[in-house]
């Protein structure tokens, strides 16, 4: 056999490769009619590295153990290890990978936007965000721009049940990362126990099983202090 031939089976993998047979389009998959265009390393490179920027994008939450903010990169990262350990328990099937991509690039647009506090309204957040994502994704090849666009806004809509996972672990990893760090983004902004809960309500409709363990550790934290009750008006 000439070895520059490729064994048996090879080549079958490698046209399936080229020839990506499915992707998804605001969420829904579709058939992919041409094949996939062969790129090179070049057409990503503008892409990742003005992704490199989402490293000094700092949060509210400090990283666990440390008096550093955390950076929206770091925040992402951490939130695709939540998913893979918390798979397992998801009472309906998910498209898994679909959740890690939403999950890997659903910041990326704070580039541009910056981070906005989650419990504190900003009437712009929504255009800042979308011109963000017209400019960055423009960055990629228009194939994968159309994909990530399409992931974006997926989990910006929050309706599939991938997206409903996905936004409830980008609301249950703070939470986690306050109870183990005194409530600190929680003392400084004087965020109480009814609106952590208000806010976490996603998780509930992701998965009650999930919320049910989330909430016996909200009780917790209040019955300790660290997340302090609403005092009633009089």
């Amino acid at each position: 056999m000439d070895w520059r031939s490729p064994p048996s089976g090879v080549s079958e993998i490698r046209r399936s490769l080229v020839h990506r047979p499915r992707r998804f389009e605001a969420g829904r998959p579709i058939q992919r009619t041409q094949p996939f265009p062969r790129l090179m390393i070049a057409d990503i490179i503008p892409f990742i590295i003005e992704c490199e920027k989402l490293k000094s994008v700092q949060r509210r939450t400090k990283v666990v153990g440390t008096d550093r903010r955390e950076n929206s990169a770091e925040h992402s990262w951490s939130l695709t290890l939540l998913a893979m350990g918390l798979f397992p328990q998801m009472e309906v099937p998910l498209d898994q990978l679909r959740v890690l991509k939403m999950l890997l690039i659903h910041d990326i647009v704070e580039i541009d936007a910056g981070d906005t506090f989650c419990y504190t309204a900003r009437a712009d957040k929504a255009e800042c965000e979308q011109l963000a994502a017209d400019r960055l994704f423009a960055l990629l090849p228009v194939d994968l721009a159309k994909e990530f666009m399409a992931l974006w806004h997926e989990f910006e809509a929050g309706e599939t049940p991938e997206a409903t996972f996905a936004n409830s672990l980008d609301r249950m990893l703070p939470l986690i990362q306050n109870l183990n760090n005194n409530g600190q983004s929680w003392r400084e902004h004087g965020i109480t126990y009814e609106q952590v809960i208000e806010r976490n309500g996603v998780i509930r409709r992701s998965s009650p099983v999930l919320w049910e363990q989330v909430e016996a550790m909200l009780l917790d934290a209040a019955g300790k202090g660290i997340l302090p009750k609403a005092v009633p008006q009089s």
